[in-house]
């Protein structure tokens, strides 16, 4: 058997993998993580085969982790860089994951780590990948998938008014309509540029280049009103709020 372990700080993103590692019989899943934290005790602790490892996480990143274990198991990065940036990782370790992660791609990672294990490939040396780490180049969405039926349509991302999430969906709002997403709050987060997409509610990330007010609601709390036809009111986090007041200076 091959002992998996998942360190990815969205439930969401932690429990796809470990649906989809369910196809594989010879993968027995041992643990999770959500922080870095966790992950290092979970490595440590349970000596796992293979770590799909997600790179960006708060506090302790999926490089502060590699700095700080001790066992040495094979490296699945799960990222969301985009994949110009991914080829500077290739030599570092056995595969990267772009999210959000299909079946099919996981199928090949998971044919390089039972290659790696049965040639018994000693991993990279942490030293390796934190120099890769340090050449990459980040880039940031211009462009978003979204459903429609059975079609894929591709929205610019100056188009989207706001990403909500409902049901565990999240969806682009653009005036008038919204489209279904594959990818996770978070992940989106990561990957559009953050002078303009801003994390106004732990359920909203909205385009400021779309905000036409910012409205009291009530006890201190605030709402942004968009430039869409409705004048849609989106609820502004207690948190959030101090966070925009200080970027916005009002």
């Amino acid at each position: 058997m091959i002992r998996a372990l998942i360190v990815d700080d969205e439930k969401l993103a932690r429990e796809r993998l470990q649906t989809f590692l369910r196809d594989f019989a010879e993968v027995e899943v041992v643990g999770t993580a959500k922080n870095g934290p966790q992950a290092i005790q979970a490595i440590d602790t349970l000596k796992p085969d293979v770590v799909f490892l997600d790179v960006q996480m708060p506090g302790v990143d999926g490089f502060g982790v590699l700095k700080a274990i001790h066992h040495r198991p094979q490296i699945v990065f799960a990222t969301a860089f985009d994949q110009y940036a991914i080829r500077a990782f290739e030599v570092c370790a056995v595969d990267y994951l772009l999210k959000p992660i299909s079946r099919e791609r996981l199928s090949e990672t998971m044919r390089r780590v039972r290659d790696r294990l049965a040639n018994q490939t000693a991993p990279p040396a942490i030293e390796d990948i934190l120099d890769a780490l340090e050449a990459r180049e980040r880039r940031y969405l211009r462009q978003v998938p979204v459903q429609r039926g059975r079609n894929i349509l591709v929205l610019p991302t100056e188009q989207i008014l706001w990403f909500e999430v409902e049901d565990r969906i999240v969806f682009a709002y653009i005036d008038g309509d919204r489209f279904m997403t594959n990818f996770t709050l978070r992940e989106l987060e990561e990957r559009l540029d953050p002078n303009v997409f801003f994390r106004a509610h732990k359920s909203r990330l909205v385009n400021l280049h779309y905000v036409k007010a910012i409205v009291p609601w009530f006890a201190g709390r605030y709402k942004l009103v968009m430039k869409d036809q409705k004048g849609s009111e989106l609820e502004l986090s207690r948190a959030q709020t101090r966070l925009l007041r200080s970027r916005m200076h009002w």
